[in-house]
């Protein structure tokens, strides 16, 4: 048994909570696989991350704040990259983009998506290449997809028959010939949560692959004449650990390439497979490093494409969580402690849902530890909450953390780099934290903290 990310092996003590989690024999030991890859516990107990103490971070920058370590945002950039040299790594954007990450991204040789007109600025402010660039989306406005076309993203993954008609109408009024992909609705039931499950029939994304939507609108596109289709993609969730839903979800679109080519006599040259990839939240998360992705995922095209006889196309990924996620933790203040008799303690933070909606949208588990000490009393089990006016405002849903957790402690809380603060919000008028990327030994805010004048400057009265 791994260890808990609040300790090391643990034995069930009969408290509440859920039943994978166990009492820690040390509550100070890290987990590293839960962690960016150059923190650890200095020997005086606090946080390290690549070379600064969080002591230093809370104290030059605030908190709660998002610190990123910029290293291990490269090393697993580099780990997808080099996992799939001859396909296409698309880093999905919409898991947290700022222009740093688009740099960083763009450096290490991926490519990037986009599924919005705002990503689609902050990539080309950045100075991504455009042709490097997709565009997802299933209800992208016309002054998106005209922007998109101006720019010359490389290609552009339709939605529905409404944008098809837009996309074909802007290409034959600039007279270009964008590329696109026809999303496909695989009716594949992802196990994770419904929210973010994508593949199933009743479902706002794609075309349907059973009522005969996905193939009509690759007939349409094909037929017309004006829009280079290119391949087909598929996307069947997000925190995906089992790659059987791929098996299911490429074989069926490629079941669908073999028809497109029997009818027209066209073999599209891509296949996009999304991505979802999970990461490892608590110990209960097992996810596969990006070199078995790889080899499951190309094994499971090669024998589906052996047996209909289809030359194998250039396939794709859109890696975002499984990216930018374990690249960061957040930083919080503990404000208050509560213990309500019998039933838990409360370990209230300066954060919460404003900074991580996940937990309550979601119902997210994450992990936490005391980060700025080291502690010597005994393992109790705790429930992190933020600052908000909702009994929902749970950062944290069951933790093991020091009985002397205090005001004033920093507690950091691992895996937030993904839909963190890319969904954050002003609820309560509380501002968004800021962004710190670390790297050897110092630290640089990327995107800024929000002050209250940011919020009156909205404000037009």
């Amino acid at each position: 048994m791994r260890a808990h990310e609040a300790g090391a092996l643990h034995g069930d003590l009969g408290v509440r909570g859920p039943a994978w989690l166990r009492t820690p024999e040390d509550v100070n030991a890290l987990v590293p696989h839960l962690w960016p890859r150059n923190v650890a516990r200095h020997a005086d107990g606090a946080l390290v991350v690549a070379g600064l103490g969080v002591r230093e971070l809370a104290a030059e920058f605030g908190t709660p704040a998002y610190v990123l370590d910029s290293d291990d945002l490269r090393s697993r950039c580099r780990d997808f990259r080099a996992a799939f040299p001859d396909e296409d790594v698309y880093y999905a954007g919409k898991a947290f983009l700022c222009r740093a990450v688009v740099r960083i991204v763009a450096e290490e040789g991926l490519h990037l998506d986009v599924c919005s007109g705002g990503e689609l600025a902050v990539a080309l402010a950045a100075g991504m290449p455009p042709e490097r660039i997709g565009f997802h989306g299933n209800n992208k406005s016309p002054a998106e997809l005209a922007r998109a076309v101006d720019a010359g993203v490389g290609r552009i993954v339709v939605d529905s028959f409404q944008e098809i008609d837009r996309l074909t109408a802007l290409a034959r009024e600039r007279g270009v010939r964008p590329r696109v992909l026809v999303r496909v609705t695989v009716g594949v039931e992802a196990h994770t949560h419904e929210f973010i499950a994508t593949a199933h029939e009743d479902q706002k994304f794609g075309f349907s692959l059973a009522g005969g939507a996905a193939a009509a609108a690759a007939f349409r596109i094909l037929d017309e004449g004006v829009l280079e289709l290119r391949g087909l993609h598929s996307h069947i969730g997000s925190q995906i650990f089992d790659t059987s839903g791929f098996e299911v979800s490429a074989r069926r679109v490629l079941g669908l390439a073999a028809q497109i080519r029997d009818a027209r006599g066209v073999e599209l040259p891509e296949l996009d497979l999304g991505g979802g990839f999970g990461i490892a939240y608590t110990t209960q998360d097992d996810p596969a490093p990006p070199h078995d992705l790889a080899k499951r995922l190309r094994k499971i095209v090669d024998g589906e494409c052996e047996g209909l006889r289809l030359a194998v196309p250039r396939l794709s990924i859109e890696p975002g969580r499984a990216i930018v996620g374990p690249a960061v933790f957040t930083l919080y203040e503990v404000g208050t402690v509560k213990d309500v008799d019998g039933i838990r303690t409360y370990v209230s933070v300066d954060g919460g849902m404003s900074d991580n909606i996940r937990t309550a949208l979601y119902g997210a588990s994450y992990s936490a530890t005391v980060a700025s000490r080291r502690s010597t009393a005994e393992p109790i089990l705790a429930r992190v909450v933020g600052k908000h006016c909702e009994a929902g405002d749970v950062v944290v849903k069951d933790e093991f953390l020091p009985a002397d957790v205090q005001p004033g402690d920093l507690l950091a809380v691992p895996g937030t780099g993904a839909y963190c603060r890319s969904m954050a919000s002003n609820y309560n008028h509380v501002p968004r934290p800021p962004v710190v990327a670390v790297r050897d030994g110092r630290a640089r805010v990327i995107v800024r903290r929000e002050t209250e004048d940011d919020l009156l400057a909205l404000d037009v009265g």
